[in-house]
């Protein structure tokens, strides 16, 4: 652990969710059925879009994408903890300690990109319905995925280039089940306030400006809907986008409590608990929400499980 004259910190300790035998195990089998549960569930959707020709339209092509990358948003961190709790071993290397942590923010950014194209593609389709074939054609759907995945890439390349040229000389333990920015900064015994400074500022800026942009395009959508003459009318074009509101709610609630805040106000405790939500629970609840109310998905999926039997 410690090399050279000068200490430095080789490896880290993930101290996990709990250290009780029972309870570890309790929670193994939790965390094992949801990630089950998250890779089949999306893996079903992705499956159910490819498979129907009518569902090959910018809507279900954001959220085919969305279904993605929630599986290797959870992938990145539920394995290897389900194998720390397995082996009974904490210890993670500080190489592999960066990798996890630059994986879960471009992943958990690509979401968020993810998210505010799918609003934008519901304004287009009911403030501008008539403009809306030729604004959210293949090609610009194709590229804003591709810029939701390069951007989120960059912006976690960045956090982990300043993260590696920051000194751990200290303490060795993260209090936390996985390796994340703020738990990391804390333990550094160098001056980590350019990477505060980063985390506040252009962290807040890639989770802010999608989620203003979400905000924006449902104002002119409210807008739109009670235009409509009819009550049955306003809840038939509105039920569109009851099941991204949900999932919108899901992730920024969560992600929000967590990162746009200085690392001063900590809670390893408080913190836990919300980021079992936003990284394991909403999105093994994603492909529910999508398809319990959704006809088109219905359709989709029976008619995957009639090519199955």
């Amino acid at each position: 652990m410690l090399r050279g004259n000068k200490s430095h910190v080789t490896e880290f300790l993930l101290l996990g969710l709990t250290s009780d035998p029972k309870q570890q195990m309790w929670l193994f089998a939790s965390f094992l059925a949801m990630y089950l549960i998250n890779v089949a569930g999306n893996s079903v959707i992705i499956a159910a879009i490819l498979g129907d020709a009518r569902l090959h339209t910018p809507m279900y092509f954001f959220l085919s994408n969305l279904s993605l990358v929630d599986i290797c948003f959870t992938t990145v961190i539920v394995p290897q903890m389900l194998v720390n709790v397995l082996t009974q071993t904490k210890t993670i290397l500080f190489a592999h300690c960066l990798t996890q942590m630059y994986f879960f923010v471009a992943f958990g950014i690509t979401d968020s990109f993810l998210l505010a194209a799918m609003a934008i593609d519901r304004y287009m389709a009911i403030c501008n319905p008539l403009r809306y074939t030729t604004t959210m054609s293949p090609r610009r759907c194709l590229l804003l995925v591709i810029a939701s995945w390069v951007l989120s890439h960059l912006h976690s390349l960045t956090h982990m280039i300043l993260m590696a040229c920051l000194s751990f000389c200290g303490p060795n333990v993260i209090h936390h089940f996985f390796c994340d920015v703020q738990p990391l900064l804390t333990l550094s015994c160098s001056d980590t306030s350019v990477n505060e400074l980063l985390a506040f500022t252009e962290g807040s800026f890639v989770i802010m400006t999608p989620f203003i942009l979400i905000i924006v395009s449902y104002v002119y959508i409210t807008r739109a809907v009670l235009r409509v003459p009819s009550g049955g009318g306003r809840y038939k074009v509105f039920s569109t986008c009851g099941s991204h509101l949900t999932v919108v709610a899901l992730f920024y609630g969560t992600i929000m409590s967590v990162y746009i805040r200085p690392s001063s106000t900590y809670s390893a405790t408080k913190n836990h608990v919300v980021t079992v939500i936003y990284t394991v629970i909403t999105p093994m609840l994603n492909p529910f929400i999508y398809s319990l109310r959704n006809k088109d998905i219905k359709l989709a999926l029976k008619k995957l499980m009639r090519k199955a039997e």
